[in-house]
């Protein structure tokens, strides 16, 4: 399998210092980033619909970053004022420190785990358990919320963005030997734009069990995979590839 153009279905690092870099360094290929998916958030009126009132909850759940812009956008188009006493809980670190680009960090209504996982929430979500937790997801979402359940929390799903198929222009070049994906959704992505799409020798890794299952049930051959004890992350899957397939020649 000979790999010269690997196109990863994620949109492009704003650093330079991306892995994926020194991939293309490293074995002389060439990466491009043209996510298969985007993002679309429901506009205040079609939210209404759902009948769920913001301003009912005291706390708020997120898993991603995209989630926290799609809670504030809503909350500004329906005028709604978040009072300073809502406490956030975030399931990384990271995804809390984004919540600086709309409220002042104040760590004493800011919760977060390690892994990124919502098992990690637990004992905050414990010590808060009258509160009535507001859980911003997408149309899609992976998250595993029987933990919320088994603990009783008390939470309401709402749905406020949306995962739309990024359509491939009629005149756009497929010319990659490698695809890379992090979603279902973006498998399903490439069988509705390319519904007589021929493998061949194209080289198809996956980020997750629940991606690698969209890959084979669609009738994929799954090359990559990751993470994995040798591979923790999608570039280590990517490198080890190469390394392996470099062996065979």
């Amino acid at each position: 399998m000979k790999v010269n153009k690997i196109l990863v279905s994620q949109p492009q690092p704003s650093s330079d210092k991306s892995p994926y870099y020194d991939i293309a360094e490293k074995y002389g290929v060439e990466v491009v980033f043209r996510p298969f998916i985007k993002v679309e958030g429901l506009e205040a009126k079609e939210f209404r619909q759902f009948k769920v009132s913001i301003s009912d909850f005291g706390a708020v759940i997120f898993t991603a970053r995209t989630a926290i812009d799609h809670f504030f956008r809503l909350c500004e188009e329906m005028r709604i004022t978040i009072p300073d006493s809502m406490k956030y809980f975030c399931t990384t670190e990271t995804i809390a420190l984004y919540l600086q680009k709309y409220i002042v960090y104040r760590k004493r209504k800011i919760f977060f785990g390690k892994s990124g996982k919502l098992d990690d929430l637990i004992p905050s979500l414990n010590k808060h358990i009258k509160e009535k937790y507001l859980f911003p997801i997408s149309d899609v979402h992976k998250d595993n919320l029987s933990i919320l359940d088994n603990y009783k929390v008390n939470y309401t799903k709402a749905v406020m963005y949306r995962t739309v198929s990024n359509d491939f222009g009629k005149d756009e070049i497929f010319d990659y030997d490698m695809l890379i994906f992090f979603s279902p959704a973006g498998v399903d992505s490439l069988m509705k734009n390319f519904p007589n799409f021929d493998q061949k020798d194209i080289v198809i890794g996956c980020l997750g069990e629940t991606t690698a299952k969209a890959v084979k049930d669609a009738g994929l051959r799954l090359d990559i995979e990751a993470p994995t004890v040798e591979a923790p992350s999608m570039t280590a899957a990517i490198d080890l590839f190469f390394k392996k397939n470099s062996k065979k020649k």
